[in-house]
């Protein structure tokens, strides 16, 4: 049995077709669901990846698109995302991968999908590769592409001290006058979690540019004294020099 086969057989066993419904509704999902948890999703995932293994990243690459491509149930697009950062496959995760995210980012265009590519898999080539990726971030960030544009306001949101303010910064202004929700909220999202580790900064940039409304919330949520201009900060980190 083909790995596409057997991630959908391994699904059925574990759906409840009662929840589909619903599950489709929440996500506003064009494509429908079988009705499968999360929990009980993972764990059928892992045991079919491991019944299944890949011979080398050319056929994880085509392994994930296949399941990507061929899906006809939205989580079956959520193992593709799995299978892409499955634990075995680690040593793939180069700049050849770019191209298969990028067709997950653009096709996906909804945030269970794009989030976890952005904040896990682009975000670990951007500190994997540096070099090769900063360009790339900021040619996203000023794409056409609202996913895109995500994707790259995103992508450092796990780098805590490590994170390159000057390109955060770079990503999010071409996004600041896009009226868009999941715009707006990724703004806010990636501001809050930088602000874990430098709050004073994130108010000082949130005042600096006059950021207001749901980007302003989201970033400020859970800063203290918000209200009140910081202390000068020191200079900004950039980590992944």
């Amino acid at each position: 049995m083909s790995l596409r086969k057997a991630v959908r057989s391994a699904l059925l066993e574990v759906a409840d077709p009662a929840k589909a419904p619903q599950m489709q509704a929440y996500m506003k999902s064009g494509m429908p669901f079988l009705g499968v948890q999360a929990g009980p999703r993972r764990t059928a995932l892992k045991r079919v990846f491991a019944a299944h293994p890949l011979d080398g990243a050319p056929e994880w690459r085509r392994a994930v698109l296949e399941l990507w491509r061929e899906a006809e149930y939205r989580e079956e697009r959520y193992a593709a995302v799995e299978l892409s950062g499955y634990h075995r496959y680690r040593e793939h995760q180069t700049l050849y991968t770019v191209p298969m995210y990028e067709e997950m980012v653009v096709t996906g265009a909804w945030w269970d999908l794009v989030d976890e590519i952005a904040t896990h898999r682009v975000g670990g080539l951007l500190a994997a590769f540096p070099d090769s990726m900063r360009p790339l971030m900021l040619e996203w960030a000023g794409d056409a592409d609202l996913w895109k544009r995500r994707t790259a306001i995103l992508s450092q949101n796990r780098f805590k001290q490590r994170t390159d303010t000057a390109l955060l910064y770079a990503c999010i202004e071409p996004s600041l006058s896009d009226n868009d929700f999941f715009a707006r909220k990724a703004i806010g999202w990636a501001l809050r979690e930088y602000a874990k580790v430098n709050p004073a900064e994130v108010i000082r940039y949130v005042q600096a540019k006059g950021i207001s409304g749901l980007s302003k919330r989201e970033a400020l949520k859970n800063v203290t004294g918000s209200t009140t201009p910081p202390a000068r900060p020191g200079p900004a980190p950039s980590a992944l020099a």
